[in-house]
C-alpha cells in the first residue's frame, strides 16, 4: 500500500525536523533500541505512515539522523582546512567550532557516544569512526603545518595531535557526562592555549592568555 504524503497544511521540512527531534530526545533518554516508532510519531504529533513517508523506518531515522550530524561536522572539516593564518588561531577556531557544534547538539552527541561506546542497541551500521580519523587527520595537518612553519616546536606529531585533540575530547566528554563540570567553551580556549604554551616554538609563544 503506498504511503500517502502528508496534508499540503504541513511543512515538509517542519515535520521532518519534528520526527527528528522527537527520536533524538527519547533514543537519548531511552535508548534507541528501547524507543518504538510509536513513541516517535505520537511525541512528534504525527501518525506513523508520516514516518513512513519521511524515512522508511526506525532503522532510516537514525541513520539520517547521524548523516546530518556528519554533515555538519564535515563542513567544519573541510572549511578549516581552507583558513589561512596562525595556526595557533587556526586549531582554536576549529575546535571551538566543533565544540560549539555539540553544545548545540548535546542529544544528538549523547546518542552517537551511547551507540558507539556503549552496548550493542540493534541500531543499523553507521562509521563513527569516518568522524574519528578525519577529525585526527585535519588536527595533525594542521600541526605539522605549524611545525614546518616554525610556529611549533620540532617533536613528536602524533602527541602534539593527541594532546590538542584530548583537550576537546575531555570539554565534549564533561558536556554530555557531567554538564554541571563543564569548561564551556571559554575553558576549552584556556586549555588550548595552555597546550600551545607548552608546544609553541621559542619567539612566537602568546603574551597575555
Amino acid at each position: 500500500m503506498k504511503t500517502k504524503h502528508p496534508s499540503s497544511s504541513q511543512s515538509d521540512q517542519t515535520v521532518r525536523q519534528r520526527l527528528l527531534k522527537q527520536a533524538t530526545e527519547l533514543f537519548a533518554r531511552k535508548g534507541y533500541a528501547s524507543t518504538t516508532v510509536r513513541e516517535i510519531v505520537e511525541a512528534a504529533g504525527v501518525t506513523k505512515p508520516v514516518l513512513y513517508y519521511y524515512f522508511r523506518n526506525k532503522e532510516g531515522l537514525y541513520l539520517d539522523l547521524m548523516k546530518e550530524a556528519w554533515k555538519e561536522f564535515d563542513t567544519i572539516l573541510e572549511e578549516a582546512q581552507k583558513e589561512i593564518g596562525p595556526v595557533h588561531e587556526r586549531i582554536l577556531r576549529l575546535l571551538d567550532k566543533i565544540f560549539s557544534l555539540v553544545l548545540d547538539r548535546t542529544e544528538v552527541t549523547r546518542v552517537g557516544y551511547s551507540i558507539y561506546y556503549g552496548p550493542p542497541q540493534g541500531a543499523p551500521f553507521f562509521d563513527f569512526d569516518a568522524f574519528h580519523l578525519k577529525f585526527n587527520e585535519v588536527v595533525k595537518g594542521l600541526v605539522a603545518e605549524g611545525i614546518r612553519k616554525k610556529e611549533l616546536r620540532p617533536g613528536d606529531l602524533e602527541e602534539k595531535t593527541w594532546a590538542v585533540i584530548g583537550a576537546v575530547n575531555l570539554a565534549i566528554e564533561l558536556q554530555i557526562c557531567h554538564p554541571e563540570m563543564g569548561v564551556g567553551r571559554s575553558g576549552l580556549a584556556r586549555m588550548i592555549n595552555l597546550i600551545f604554551e607548552g608546544i609553541a616554538a621559542r619567539g612566537s609563544e602568546r603574551k597575555g592568555d
